[in-house]
């Protein structure tokens, strides 16, 4: 049994702060208790009343004679303390409080707050709350609807889990219009007890819940969060899919950053990176996540990403192959022996094509014969159903028809019955019977594009994290000096020699004090050359005359040496100025951009994407949370646009992915191993023909 039963199954309940004025918070949650057939016991807690809508009630929660499951509070906030240590001392193990007046009010709000984690810690009370809308349990042998909202749904096998109260109350009203149906509904309010991941682990594990639903501002424990939703989302015989809502898409204050990927990685990329390597769909919309909830909790998930268009006009079924297209969904061509089978039961104006456009006088017989040999095509995987309504369609027979075959075939069929009014009994017939119907073509080709995205997710390899023989002790060292000096960037030597310590493809490089050193060291190097400046007080070395290429003697080594010197002091005469770095002139490949941002939250957040000095114009970059799987590193080069040129385009020769790949997977162990390293940029690292290897030629690492 597990502790949360005391709150979601709960056999009696006592609920404090009970009101007998109607349209109260305390009158309404008593109400609904009583509409929605709860199959316990209710022990209204109220000093000044002795009955509140025909049920006894008592002055306090200790005055209840008998044991108590859950405690729903509805007390000011002041008194929320108290009555929770009452509840502590009653031994009642489940609590759940609607209260506001917390943190989300600052100042002494968040003391009292503080004062209500403390009791339940001390009394082992898992609570819900504060701040928030209350708990739904539709299950027949519980029916409890401890919310203040207006609504009950039917019983259904989603779990919603929200941060926002009065999102629940529209998502209650809009599930009621679409006949969709929960198991659980969740308001989580301020999160003073349990969090998104107790309530992950509980519902994991819940018999009556097949698909979770989110609507998230923050979370609490990021890593945690991304351990339990791959659980939930890689099960090996039970996979729930995770559809979340995330708001907070736009950044209005991000932090200013030293390095391209500290800028580039805002909080919601960095939100996209977790949830796609742990399988959690995101909606850019309320509307869509809505649109997604009606497939995934009715049908089963494609076995590949072959889609059939069934239509009786021409432009809807367009419009939906251009969607299905623009999402990653394949067009199947129909096999000569479906083109057979159709041919005797169509008539021969019919386009025998995918999309199958059945003309406007397609009856019901039409659709039914369509569909059946359509889905007997094994390489198949599933099929939208368009149809506008026409003086010669039967819209509930056409419904009708599409029902009976998705009894008798198991792939998945979505729905798209143009217009409204004529329409409506259709649709109905369909919601009924769970076959999600959508108003625009588009919406169904996304939402089977996001049911195909996670039969990809069921079906990946299952790669492990890959560690390669390291001198840590070695980069280490380097670290470590760096910060007995108080400095917080390294010279690129020095970092350089991390790298190296990690066996990083690193050019050849020196470091030159003098002139004189310059020369010797691009002789020993060999010509041509690079020269950079070295110094801690400038990061950007091209914005500020500190980089020099292609020197192919000793004289445009002096040259470049004195130049580079007098440009930095003209533009910044305190710089310290540690000396010249002299590197090899590599050959020309493409420019790729390797990093890292350390996100105060989630930890170390790789990035890979197009390099060189427009990377942050572009911003074809990728992220992903450090250690990265082996796969992982595949897939963040192949999300990119700048993996086409990689892989060769137009004539060009394909670059070496593996060696990127290698390098990803470094860098992951090195940010792992050293938490000091707070921004890391590899920028540009040059990538040669496959087989040929990469190197790197510039980087930057900042320290905490």
């Amino acid at each position: 049994m597990s502790k949360l039963d005391n709150i979601f199954h709960p056999k009696s309940i006592a609920i404090i702060g009970v009101s007998r004025k109607p349209g109260s918070v305390g009158y309404s949650l008593l109400a609904n208790i009583i509409d929605s057939r709860f199959q316990g016991i209710v022990y209204p807690v109220n000093p000044k009343a002795k009955g509140i809508l025909g049920i006894k009630c008592y002055p306090s929660v200790m005055d209840i004679p008998d044991e108590v499951d859950l405690a729903i509070i509805i007390v000011p906030s002041h008194l929320a303390p108290g009555v929770l240590e009452e509840c502590g001392q009653k031994e009642i193990r489940g609590a759940i409080t609607i209260s506001a007046g917390f943190k989300e009010i600052g100042g002494k709000g968040i003391e009292l707050e503080q004062k209500v984690k403390d009791i339940i810690q001390k009394y082992d009370i898992s609570l819900v709350g504060p701040n928030c809308l209350g708990v739904i349990n539709a299950s027949p042998d519980v029916s409890m609807n401890a919310t203040f909202g207006t609504q009950m749904p039917k019983e259904g096998n989603i779990a919603f889990i929200s941060q926002s109260g009065a999102l629940c109350v529209a998502v209650l009203d809009y599930a009621k219009e679409s006949n969709i149906g929960f198991s659980k509904f969740i308001s989580m309010g301020n999160k003073a007890g349990l969090t998104e991941n107790e309530l992950l682990l509980y519902l994991k594990d819940d018999p009556k819940t097949d698909v979770i639903l989110m609507y998230l501002e923050d979370l609490v424990n990021g890593r945690e969060f991304m351990s339990i939703a791959r659980k939930i989302t890689s099960h090996p015989t039970n996979p729930k899919p995770i559809l979340a809502l995330k708001a907070g898409r736009t950044m209005i204050g991000a932090k200013a950053a030293s390095s391209h990927t500290g800028s580039l990685a805002g909080s919601d990329r960095v939100y996209d990176a977790i949830f796609e390597q742990c399988g959690v769909l995101r909606g850019e919309t309320l509307e869509e996540i809505s649109d997604y909830v009606k497939a995934f909790s009715s049908q089963p998930f494609p076995k590949g990403e072959n889609v059939a268009i069934i239509t009786n006009s021409g432009g809807p079924g367009i419009l939906a192959t251009d969607s299905c297209i623009r999402h990653g969904i394949k067009i199947a061509p129909l096999s000569q022996v479906t083109k057979n089978a159709l041919r005797e039961v169509l008539p021969p104006t019919v386009s025998l094509s995918n999309p199958i456009d059945l003309i406007a006088e397609a009856q019901h017989e039409q659709y039914e014969a369509t569909l059946r040999e359509v889905l007997k095509q094994k390489n198949i995987h599933s099929s939208i159903i368009i149809l506008t309504p026409t003086a010669f369609t039967d819209v509930r027979k056409i419904a009708s028809a599409v029902v009976n075959i998705t009894k008798k075939i198991k792939k998945p069929i979505l729905c798209c019955f143009l217009g409204v009014y004529d329409v409506s009994k259709g649709i109905e017939i369909l919601e009924e019977n769970g076959i999600p119907a959508y108003r625009f073509p588009e919406s169904a080709a996304r939402v089977l594009s996001e049911m195909t995205k996670f039969t990809r997710w069921l079906t990946r390899p299952k790669t492990g994290i890959k560690k390669f023989k390291v001198n840590r002790e070695k980069a280490s060292k380097v670290i470590d000096s760096v910060k007995k000096e108080g400095r917080l960037f390294l010279l690129e030597q020095e970092a350089y020699d991390v790298l190296k310590a990690y066996n990083f493809p690193v050019i050849k490089s020196s470091l030159a004090e003098n002139e004189s050193q310059a020369v010797k060291a691009a002789q020993n190097i060999g010509f041509p050359v690079v020269l950079k400046i070295a110094s801690p007080d400038v990061l950007h070395k091209f914005d500020f005359g500190g980089v020099k290429l292609d020197l192919k003697d000793k004289s445009d080594v002096r040259r470049a040496y004195d130049e580079i010197i007098k440009n930095i002091w003209a533009k910044k005469p305190d710089a310290n100025i540690t000396g010249v770095i002299v590197e090899e002139m590599a050959s020309k490949g493409k420019e790729i951009i390797l990093g890292m941002n350390r996100d105060p939250q989630f930890g170390p957040i790789l990035m890979f994407g197009l390099g060189g000095v427009y990377v942050e114009a572009l911003e074809d970059v990728t992220f992903r949370l450090a250690p990265i799987r082996e796969l992982t590193a595949t897939l963040m080069i192949s999300k990119t646009k700048t993996h086409k040129i990689l892989e060769g385009f137009r004539g060009e020769p394909a670059y070496d992915t593996e060696a990127i790949e290698e390098c990803l997977k470094r860098l992951s162990q090195l940010v792992i191993d050293f938490e000091d390293i707070e921004e890391l940029d590899i920028n540009p690292l040059i990538v040669y023909k496959r087989g040929k290897g990469c190197v790197i030629v510039d980087t930057r690492i900042i320290l905490k």
